[in-house]
């Protein structure tokens, strides 16, 4: 386990608080980032590697279906990724989306994202604040005269899928796109004091490519209950929780953590 002991009286586990000079956060390098200024104040070695990856899910795959995304009159989009490999199988498909197409994105971000592939207009395009049910309204209006379908990974969007069959919806999930490991061989004789999570496919990631992982003395930067969750199910010790009171982003969380490792 990372940088703790237990106590005999309490059995429980106090921080070390060993000093920090490496960093490894599991996500794509940005162009701007907190962390930035965390590598500069503390100076410190921060790396930057994406655990998991998105795959394309081939024309020929995705035919065996028997679905055409122009038999759809509505479409629901819940991240960029699906908007992309929507548009991507369309083209690849050699179809046209109607003009009168309808589509319903979970959150302005992504609807933002969607003017990169339609002429956008406001009369066709319905945006939510985070969750489906934020759609609600927009989506009901349309549920006795138009089919839905819904662009997702091997992954699925459960939630929008519940949604849709207990209000009796017309529609299909299809697969455009899988969310997988990437391969991390290279690192399996590199070691950080700090690995920075902030997916439940992190974990699994992490563990496919090295199933004999053990955390010693790497501590673990965790953001969100059901990365956490994952963690623990690994029989692992959080070091770095994230959010946590007056703490709501990880970088924060490291900052905090830094004050007392690195002071």
């Amino acid at each position: 386990m990372a940088s703790k002991t237990t106590t005999k009286e309490t059995n429980e586990y106090v921080e070390n608080y060993k000093k920090v000079k490496t960093i490894l956060i599991s996500q794509p390098k940005p162009e701007r980032s907190p962390y930035f200024d965390l590598a500069k104040k503390w100076n410190l070695q921060i790396d930057w590697r994406p655990f998991i990856h998105v795959e394309a899910v081939t024309e020929k795959e995705f035919r065996k279906n028997r679905l055409r995304p122009d038999d759809y009159s509505c479409i629901i989009f819940t991240s960029k990724n699906s908007i992309e490999h929507f548009f991507r199988m369309v083209q690849e498909m050699r179809v046209s989306m109607s003009q009168s197409t309808k589509y319903f994105c979970l959150t302005e971000s992504i609807a933002n994202y969607l003017q990169k592939f339609i002429v956008y207009r406001k009369r066709k395009v319905f945006v939510g604040v985070r969750k489906i049910e934020d759609l609600s309204t927009a989506l009901m209006k349309h549920r006795e005269t138009d089919n839905f379908l819904l662009p997702c990974s091997n992954l699925g969007a459960k939630h929008v899928v519940n949604f849709l069959e207990e209000n009796e919806f017309d529609f299909k999930d299809a697969m455009m796109y899988r969310t997988v490991a990437s391969d991390l061989s290279d690192l399996s004789d590199v070691t950080y004091d700090i690995l920075v999570f902030f997916s439940p496919l992190g974990i699994a990631s992490l563990y496919e490519n090295f199933p004999d992982f053990k955390q010693n003395d790497t501590r673990l930067a965790i953001f969100g209950k059901t990365t956490m969750k994952a963690v623990l199910d690994r029989d692992l010790y959080v070091n770095i929780p994230a959010p946590a009171p007056n703490i709501p982003s990880m970088s924060m969380a490291l900052e905090d953590y830094l004050q007392k490792s690195n002071k």
